[in-house]
């Protein structure tokens, strides 16, 4: 294993890591900025006005993207895995 094929494997991790958590991110940012726009208009500003909302939010973004978050964990790894096969057979 060269530094070609270390460098390879932390990029493709890198690319999987903000694909997998990326859209949950967007989701919660854009959820977030929208309940502060909210609470300021009007002067609310109880904790769970901001906590409640962004957690439904959350979990139907969650069920909506599992399907493509865990395809795109296994293509990785299953990757990975025939990544290090090869090196075992050279």
């Amino acid at each position: 294993m060269n530094e070609a094929d270390i460098i390879d494997v932390a990029r493709e991790s890198i690319i999987v890591m903000l694909r997998v958590g990326g859209p949950l991110l967007i989701v919660g940012l854009i959820i977030g900025v929208l309940i502060s726009l909210i609470q300021t208009v009007t002067q609310i500003q109880e904790a769970t006005l901001a906590f409640v909302p962004k957690l439904l939010v959350m979990s139907i973004g969650l069920l909506l993207m599992l399907p493509f978050m865990i395809t795109s964990l296994v293509t990785y790894a299953e990757g990975l895995f025939a990544r290090i096969a090869s090196f075992g057979q050279s």
